[in-house]
């Protein structure tokens, strides 16, 4: 199989890699409490995203983008923008029910959205050969809730309320409208 991979298709790997490194340094720092696992973890998701970036350039630099290496990026990044965030924050301290459901709900969102964008991306690029907007936001686009979780980690504030007799952090709202965000058919994103 690697031998049917694309020059394009290691750098969706290394992304895919980045992913899985920054939820098991997520895992580790739940067993250790040292801080830096979880700085790691979080900075493992903007070089993702440079893997990211740079699969895309490199498939059209050298004219071999394939089906592969689409299903490839997508996966890849339902790891890194998607699984891997939502298990930072869950590490972080967003870990009660409510937390919980709202980091499952924002991954699950982040999945949607690229299984539709797969589905669609044929359709929306009929005319002209290349998809010309995003139909909801683009799921790397979780780095802003992630950086606005670590903010609010280092400082200490994570705003735990109580609403009804159950405990949750406002921070996961920011989460959850990410998520929302990212299926939204209303909201059009020109794509570069």
């Amino acid at each position: 199989m690697i031998r049917s991979f694309h020059l394009a298709d290691f750098f969706t790997i290394a992304n895919g890699f980045c992913g899985m490194v920054a939820v098991f340094q997520a895992m580790a720092f739940l067993s250790t409490d040292e801080h830096w696992r979880l700085d790691a973890a979080a900075w493992l998701i903007p070089l993702a995203l440079l893997f990211d970036v740079l699969d895309g350039r490199i498939a059209r630099w050298r004219h071999q983008a394939s089906p592969l290496g689409r299903e490839l990026d997508s996966l890849a990044d339902v790891i890194s923008f998607g699984v891997a965030p939502a298990a930072i924050a869950f590490a972080a301290g967003l870990d009660t029910v409510i937390d919980t459901l709202g980091l499952t709900f924002f991954a699950l969102c982040g999945l949607s959205r690229l299984a539709r964008y797969n589905v669609t991306a044929e359709t929306l690029s009929a005319e002209t050969g290349k998809v010309s907007y995003f139909e909801g936001t683009p799921i790397p686009t979780s780095i802003v809730p992630l950086a606005l979780l670590m903010l609010a980690f280092h400082r200490g504030a994570l705003l735990p309320v109580q609403l009804r007799g159950f405990d949750f952090h406002l921070t996961t709202l920011v989460f959850v409208l990410s998520g929302m965000l990212m299926i939204s058919k209303t909201l059009k994103i020109p794509k570069p």
